[in-house]
């Protein structure tokens, strides 16, 4: 067991600040900057390691379930190899009947990986008012990096064989231990959490200094105060994406609720939906699996990428959030620009974006409708797009953007349908006479030519034109 230190300095006459000190991990206060500050307004010291429980759970291309080490003997027994990569997952905020997230990724990760993947568990320690489970993550990120330094020793493994994926305070946590070790490879930043980490000193938050690379995936990014988001708004990486603008996430509602109920919401005993919240790890999840899914576009604003302006990729400016985004040539070292991209609302989350330009044929009046289209190549074809809705006027050319559900490879295909479930006795037909086609990856436009005209929900197959 830890042996623990309280020292109580005076202050003022009534107020006092106190240091905790737990053996090997070192000295904790509740001094500027982790306490007493605007930002972090209590004064809080961390709980001694053995009620936060820290666990490090290790899972290998050798064992399906999960070994649980230490900084002891339990290494030397267990399948951990100096000589693959080691990553570490740290968790933040704990959805009920999901807590076990960070097994289910490594998980995943081994499927795709020769590495070591640590699962960092500490749910007695997070289960606590918000103000008290952030200062207990100091403890977690200093156990954290005692673990790496004694596999460093161990196993003769460097700094840079070492990436740390933390969510939401986990994330904070994750970029401290950047500050107690040189020189990790990467830390990945999922949703770090806003609240007395906002506009902190840089030793209390995450931030570039902390890894030779820091991601970040912004899914909660409204302002805490006023809207209840539960991220960061501002950019903390050397690389930000904010898929679906960062602030509210398909297939989730608005964050309800009083910022003064915070404590209630991290301990559970009052409702809240932390859906965009916990995005951010899903999305890293697929990620690994269908990495091209999540091409980030480089935008000024949410507004302009969803105006289309951001379309499409120039030459290697558009990375993968996710696993694969440290692939990304960093020219300036740190993106002074942020990334976008839109995902779908359940999984599979990723997308694959394209422009779509149809110019209609049909008879020469006008009819109030709709039109579909669908791609489809030699990989798979997509789900109906809704293409326009209104008057159709034929010689008309109606612009789409889409954000496909499968990627179809190289389309070799388009497929045209319209309806307006109107009785109409002339019984018109419609056709897309062209349709041209910009993938959003790589710039490349496709040119498809229609030689008919369709009656009300028949299936135009639009092929590539002929030279």
């Amino acid at each position: 067991m830890a042996h623990m230190w309280i020292l109580l300095c005076f202050l003022t006459g009534t107020s006092y600040a106190a240091e905790v000190c737990f053996d090997e991990l070192g000295c904790f206060a509740d001094l500027p900057p982790w306490g007493g500050t605007p930002q972090r307004p209590a004064a809080v010291l961390p709980w001694r390691p053995e009620e936060i429980g820290t666990r490090f759970l290790l899972f290998t291309p050798m064992n399906r379930y999960y070994q649980e080490i230490d900084t002891d003997q339990s290494v030397a027994i267990s399948n951990y190899s100096g000589k693959r990569k080691t990553r570490f997952i740290i968790p933040g905020y704990l959805k009920n009947g999901d807590e076990d997230w960070p097994q289910e990724m490594c998980k995943v990760m081994l499927k795709w990986q020769n590495v070591n993947c640590i699962a960092v568990e500490w749910k007695k320690g997070v289960a606590a008012p918000y103000a008290q489970a952030a200062n207990n993550a100091r403890v977690v990120a200093a156990r954290v990096a005692s673990m790496i330094t004694f596999l460093m020793v161990r196993t003769a493994q460097t700094a840079d064989k070492f990436h740390i994926i933390g969510h939401s305070i986990g994330a904070h946590a994750a970029g401290d231990v950047g500050s107690r070790i040189a020189g990790l490879a990467r830390i990945t930043g999922l949703d770090p959490i806003e609240p007395y980490f906002q506009d902190t000193d840089a030793s209390v938050s995450l931030d570039t200094s902390d890894a030779a690379f820091v991601d970040v995936i912004h899914t909660d990014a409204l302002p805490f105060n006023s809207k209840l988001g539960l991220g960061m708004t501002q950019s903390v990486g050397h690389i930000d994406f904010y898929p679906n603008g960062g602030e509210l996430m398909p297939g989730c509602s608005a964050n309800k609720g009083k910022p003064t109920d915070l404590d209630a919401f991290w301990e559970g005993t009052k409702k809240f939906d932390a859906c965009n919240h916990v995005q951010a790890y899903k999305y890293y999840s697929e990620s690994m699996i269908k990495s091209q899914g999540f091409l980030g576009f480089p935008c000024s604003d949410k507004d302009s990428f969803a105006a289309g302006k951001c379309f499409p990729c120039a030459d290697n400016t558009c990375p993968l959030m996710g696993y694969n985004s440290d692939r990304f040539p960093m020219t300036d070292g740190i993106s002074k620009t942020k990334y976008f991209l839109n995902t779908g609302s359940s999984t599979p989350f990723g997308r694959y974006s394209y422009k779509v330009m149809v110019t209609l044929e049909g008879p020469s009046w006008s009819n109030l409708g709709v039109m579909h289209v669908a791609l489809a190549g030699a990989a798979d074809s997509t789900q109906e797009h809704k293409l326009h809705v209104g008057a159709i006027t034929p010689g008309k050319t109606y612009e789409k953007m889409i954000d496909a559900e499968v990627d179809v490879g190289e389309v070799t295909e388009v497929k045209f349908r319209w309806n307006n479930h109107i009785i109409n006795i002339l019984k018109p037909k419609y056709g897309a006479s062209k349709v041209e086609l910009q993938r959003g990856k790589d710039k490349k436009i496709f040119f498809f030519c229609g030689t008919e005209r369709v009656v009300e929900n028949g299936i135009q197959s639009v092929l590539p034109c002929q030279a």
